[in-house]
């Protein structure tokens, strides 16, 4: 059994490997139709936890049966958060659908509050709404603004924190599932994705090797450890500080890409680093 803090520590692993998110899906952008690339990269993330099976000698079909809600949860969450999202993506423009789409990390903190057994401190919601501030700054929420006529894609957006919020926290309702469920609820967003390929894009099989590998890549790092982290994170640790540990990942994205010499540094890039850091600072006080 984990202590609280080492949940913590293994599901803020999840937060650094999303913040690679945007990095990794360079090598793919425009090459795989967003239905196709989910499908495949959730393959990979059951093809990963397959593996763990084998090599521990485990019966598969163990971790297939599970409670009804555990699995309209980890479907619901899994599949629901990326289907909102890219409906969001066509229908809005992409800077305000990032803004709308990342108030999960506040709405976690939130929710958080109402499960049995915890509170919310001030410490906790200063911090949140300081790493908010941070994170619509450096997603360049002084931009362009919301226009009526893009009302649907902001509504998806909206659905879309919302989605991922409830299914992080309502995680901990289910505690007693283990995480090795998670494979299973890959595998069924897996298939769920292939249809919504086949039904409404264009397979694409040929593609450069750098796309092959960004595939492989954030099939096993970002959409496969991550969520299994994630969700030992959600069951035994820390929510709220999580909660506000998560606005550091559009700063890592940020800083990687910098790295990468894909984008230029600015001072609201050093503004909103201070204030993700400074609202973190203020969550872990609480904790």
């Amino acid at each position: 059994m984990l202590t609280r803090h080492q949940a913590t520590l293994i599901g803020s692993l999840s937060i650094v490997l999303w913040g690679s998110l945007a990095l990794l899906t360079r090598l793919t952008a425009g090459v795989f139709p967003p239905f196709q690339l989910l499908a495949m990269t959730f393959a990979l993330a059951f093809g990963l936890m397959l593996a763990k099976w084998l090599r521990a000698a485990q019966s598969p079909i163990r971790f297939l049966r599970q409670p009804p809600l555990a699995w309209a949860l980890g479907v619901g969450g899994l599949f629901g958060y990326h289907f909102c999202y890219f409906l969001a993506m066509r229908l809005a423009p992409a800077v305000q659908v990032s803004l709308l789409a990342y108030l999960w990390p506040l709405l976690i903190l939130l929710f958080s509050a109402l499960l049995p057994g915890h509170r919310l401190s001030r410490w906790h919601l200063l911090g949140g709404l300081l790493a908010l501030g941070g994170c619509w700054l450096l997603l360049g929420g002084g931009q362009g603004g919301f226009a009526r006529q893009y009302l649907p894609g902001y509504l998806m957006a909206l659905l879309c924190a919302l989605i991922w919020s409830l299914y992080s926290v309502a995680s901990r309702l289910v505690a007693q599932v283990p995480t090795d469920a998670v494979g299973w609820f890959c595998a069924a967003t897996a298939v769920l994705a292939a249809l919504c390929h086949l039904y409404g894009e264009s397979t694409v099989w040929t593609a450069p090797w750098t796309a092959w590998l960004g595939v492989l890549a954030l099939g096993l790092g970002p959409v496969g450890i991550a969520f299994f982290t994630w969700d030992i994170g959600m069951k035994q640790g820390n929510l709220p500080l999580l909660g506000v540990l998560s606005y550091a990942a559009p700063l890592i994205s940020t800083l990687l890409l910098l790295g990468a010499g894909l984008a230029t540094p600015s001072w609201s890039l050093l503004l909103s680093c201070l204030a993700i850091i400074g609202g973190a600072a203020l969550a872990a006080r609480a904790g």
